[in-house]
């Protein structure tokens, strides 16, 4: 073992080495928790028929040989474009991909080499959001704590503390707990007041969730923390379908809008608590209220309509140019609007992240 925990030690300081040489600023990993807009392929290893599963065309049609991935998208995630702004080659590999291993195996070795994606398609901040057939926000922190204590057995407590401090955790979650809280409403045949009032307990338990979720992040030894909010929910073509207008949900973003509010403060608030702690909160919504009101400034033609149908199959019928469309499928952004929104908190327009912008954070001591 003392070996063993030699070599993985020196891999650590090489290719920090080579990343800081090379890029002026790569952080050391990144490891990404969310939904299925950072999903990288973690949902392709999860039993049932029901489980949403990017691993047919035309999903991944731009990606490199035209393969789907796992991404809910025709290339690079948003996940992809935050760690290529950082230095890296792209989201470091799902974290089903890499289990089970042993102390010597793949896990360990990517973990402190680069990191670990361990987003789900269709998770949600609560456990009971899509239940049985996602990776639930309380998993996937379970599964770094996995990932945490085999690193801690290979190179000691010391080194991963070091290598987590200065590491990104990148956060995307959020959407899913609103599309099921607003799927439910609709049954009910609630009306749009009676969903406000009903918003306030979600939002309660969202929010206890989330804050939990970063306090344990923390505990774990993570200390820089890319947090993003949830976008114009409303707006995604799966919403507008449901308006005979096609128009997008007011009350959906109202509510989403709401809940990102939320965030904000709570984020300002465990900052103050706990020592240490830095992050940079994008505005998704924001980017995509500002897009969508003027396409044509980001080379859009297509705000309301999926590029490949609101489910992407293979029997879809795909659209003639994809860097045109906002969206992908009925709820996923194309490639294009992930890679102008990750450009944008990454060191764009200043209303775009708070209170400083990804790559400050990826810079912070």
């Amino acid at each position: 073992m003392g070996a063993l925990r030699l070599v993985l030690y020196l891999v650590i300081c090489i290719q920090v080495l080579v990343g800081t040489v090379a890029t002026g600023a790569r952080p050391p990993a990144m490891y990404v928790f969310g939904s299925s807009i950072v999903d990288i392929g973690n949902n392709n290893y999860l039993p049932g028929a029901a489980v949403g599963r990017a691993d047919r065309p035309f999903n991944g049609i731009d990606f490199q040989g035209s393969i789907p991935t796992g991404r809910f998208s025709n290339g690079y995630n948003t996940a992809d474009y935050v760690a290529k702004n950082m230095g890296f080659v792209y989201s470091p590999p799902a974290y089903l991909s890499l289990v089970p291993s042993s102390l010597s195996g793949p896990l360990v070795f990517t973990a402190l080499s680069s990191g670990v994606n361990y987003a789900s398609g269709g998770a949600g901040i609560l456990n009971s959001t899509n239940a049985g057939n996602t990776i639930p926000l309380s998993n996937q922190l379970q599964n770094f704590g996995a990932t945490r204590a085999k690193m801690v057995a290979a190179v000691g407590a010391v080194a991963v503390q070091d290598q987590l401090g200065r590491s990104i955790f990148l956060v995307n979650i959020g959407n899913n707990d609103f599309y099921v809280f607003a799927a439910a409403e609709r049954a009910r045949n609630r009306s749009d007041e009676d969903q406000r009032r009903d918003a306030v307990a979600l939002y309660a338990n969202l929010v206890s969730n989330y804050s939990a979720t970063i306090t344990e992040m923390y505990s774990l030894g993570a200390r820089k923390f890319a947090i993003i909010n949830v976008w114009q929910l409303g707006c995604v073509p799966a919403m507008r379908a449901l308006n005979p207008t096609g128009a997008c949900s007011a009350l959906l973003n109202e509510l989403a809008a709401g809940f990102n509010d939320a965030v904000q403060s709570l984020l300002a608030s465990l900052a103050k608590k706990l020592p240490g702690l830095v992050y940079s909160l994008a505005d998704f919504y924001g980017f995509t209220r500002d897009v969508l009101a003027d396409p044509a400034a980001s080379g859009f033609t297509d705000i309301a309509h999926a590029c490949c149908g609101g489910r992407c199959t293979a029997n879809s019928t795909l659209c003639a140019d994809r860097d045109r469309h906002v969206f992908w499928d009925g709820v996923h952004p194309s490639q294009r609007t992930a890679f102008l929104a990750a450009q944008a908190f990454y060191d764009g327009p200043a209303k775009y992240t708070t209170p400083i912008n990804f790559k400050k954070l990826a810079q912070s001591s």
